[in-house]
């Protein structure tokens, strides 16, 4: 289960961006933040179908390198259930977004970008990272490293916070990007 863009209705959304805002500054070493979205993320116990490796940023309606995610689970995660990174990832091209399930090329043509290895299929050829996180750790990364998460043995809920720095920029899509933005969306000021 999935929600985004719950900061209008719910104002602790809006209160751990600001709280957070600072270290995503310090990362991303930009001048201001804003928050482009939220995202509930929930993963009951037992599921066994894992989030498939990607990246976030083709799915966006965003342009530039100054765009990071915060992933912080509020229950226990062991390491087998985590949030998984090939490091260095966000230094390489950006990679062919799909649905997750039906495995449809919807975001870009068929073709236009090149499509993300079957990390699975050789994992000790790719150098990846992910922790057992306690509730209230928090994970920050870069909205193009590629990332991917197993099923879940016990339940995991998780916040994460979208961040825009100063070379962000939103850019028109012609099709409908992944969380939808309305025309008029706003993108509060938290640092800057």
């Amino acid at each position: 289960m999935e929600d985004f863009l719950n900061w209008p209705r719910f104002p602790a959304y809006l209160e751990l961006a600001h709280a957070t805002a600072p270290i995503a500054q310090a990362l991303m070493r930009t001048q201001i933040v804003r928050l482009y979205h939220d995202h509930l993320l929930v993963k009951e116990a037992n599921t066994r179908q894992p989030t498939p490796w990607h990246q976030d940023q083709p799915y966006y309606d965003v342009a530039g390198r100054q765009v990071i995610s915060m992933w912080l689970p509020v229950d226990a995660v062991p390491r087998e259930n985590t949030l998984e990174f090939v490091a260095g990832s966000h230094n390489g091209p950006w990679l062919m977004p799909r649905a997750f399930m039906q495995r449809e090329a919807k975001w870009f043509p068929e073709g236009s970008l090149d499509e993300v290895p079957d990390i699975d299929a050789s994992r000790d050829a790719f150098p990846i990272l992910g922790w057992a996180l306690e509730p209230g750790d928090a994970v920050f990364f870069h909205a193009l490293t590629l990332h991917s998460s197993r099923g879940s043995t016990g339940r995991r809920r998780v916040v994460s916070i979208r961040f825009l720095g100063d070379d962000a920029v939103r850019v028109e899509r012609p099709w409908r990007t992944s969380p939808p933005m309305p025309p008029d969306a706003e993108f509060p000021l938290l640092v800057g």
